[in-house]
């Protein structure tokens, strides 16, 4: 493109990202394909690419490589539209499906109504950097736990068993229990967690720094008894600005703590949740709520509501009061990040008692 550089800014430009190389479709002023271009996926290939490119609109789906790229051609003056893959079913289910076709159907959609892209909003590059480092914890525990798991499994096949206990005190019971070099790698196995554990210790008292120096909002939400460190930046990290909803109720629906709905005449089918949005954020909150209501729970008003779901009774009362709970926990956490109020755990109880 750099032998044009004076394209109209009513030009739509399609991207069909790829993880060496990506396809792009210019459609004119009119609709037609202007032209066809492939360039390396390099953020040295967008600027070659782009360059004296007068502003545009550039659509693109959600991927790998679409945060970066995203702010790239922003800074350059367009107008990018980062489109939501699970709203885009014209792509997924195509039946020619190619990489040119995906480029230009992105830039026809774009080109007649953006909201039908359905389009996201990428974190920002400083909160992406600080949001890996947590993602780089739960590898470790996943590493961790699929370590434990191939020992525990290993014990049994020669007639052992662990007894059952937590993750870091777990190579200290394996060899109070099992024999010696019970099997080959036991006890290289064992060494590995231990290393793993340390890790994780060292990345909590980072994450903990984090929290205390950068974050400080964190400490308004920990308030609530099951809100650790991790929840707490993990929700701060995901959302970015409370002005980001409107309303509390939104942020629910927005990680997809909402059941689906499939309404049709006077059928209304009970489906379950969405799960859209940041699903490590969900199960974060999901596991908040399980400890809400689990035997160490306090006495709250989120614990009081989900027990008076499980009280209705049903074949899954309790997982949907936990998921019930994890939506309010939801809306209580955005509430007081916004206000900045005090956490009151009975709040509700107490005013209607008055």
């Amino acid at each position: 493109m750099n032998e044009h550089s004076t394209v109209n800014s009513s030009q739509t430009i399609g991207v069909d990202l790829g993880d060496r190389t990506s396809e792009l479709c210019v459609l004119d002023a009119k609709g037609e394909v202007a032209r066809r271009l492939r360039m390396a996926t390099t953020a040295e290939a967008v600027q070659r690419t782009f360059e004296g490119l007068a502003a545009c609109t550039v659509v693109m789906e959600a991927g790998t490589h679409s945060p970066w790229m995203s702010r790239l051609l922003q800074a350059r003056g367009h107008e990018v539209v980062v489109a939501n893959p699970r709203k885009v079913r014209l792509i997924g289910a195509s039946i020619s499906k190619d990489d040119q076709r995906d480029a230009e159907l992105l830039a026809r959609l774009g080109r007649v109504d953006v909201k039908l892209l359905a389009p996201i909003q990428h974190r920002g590059a400083e909160v992406q950097r600080d949001r890996a480092l947590l993602q780089v914890r739960g590898t470790l525990v996943q590493m961790r736990s699929m370590l434990i798991n191939q020992v525990r499994g290993l014990a049994k096949s020669h007639g052992q068993r662990v007894p059952k206990c937590s993750a870091e005190s777990f190579p200290k019971h394996a060899r109070a229990t099992l024999e010696a070099e019970l099997f080959l790698g036991q006890a290289l196995l064992l060494e590995h967690i231990e290393t793993l554990t340390e890790s994780v210790r060292g990345l909590d008292r980072r994450l903990e720094r984090m929290c205390t120096q950068d974050y400080p909002e964190t400490l308004r939400l920990r308030q609530i008894t099951g809100v650790g460190p991790i929840t707490s930046l993990t929700f701060v990290l995901s959302l970015e600005t409370p002005s980001r909803f409107r309303s509390s109720r939104s942020v629910g629906a927005y990680l997809g703590l909402r059941p689906k709905r499939r309404d049709s005449g006077e059928r209304r089918p009970e489906l379950r949740i969405t799960k859209a949005g940041d699903s490590e954020l969900r199960q974060l909150l999901v596991q908040c709520a399980h400890y809400i209501l689990g035997p160490f729970g306090p006495d709250c008003d989120l614990r009081r509501f989900g027990e008076r779901l499980i009280a209705q009774g049903g074949k899954r009362a309790k997982k949907r009061a936990r998921v019930a709970v994890a939506r309010k926990l939801a809306v209580l956490l955005h509430a007081l990040w916004r206000s900045g109020e005090r956490y009151e755990p009975l709040r509700h109880a107490s005013a209607f008692a008055a």
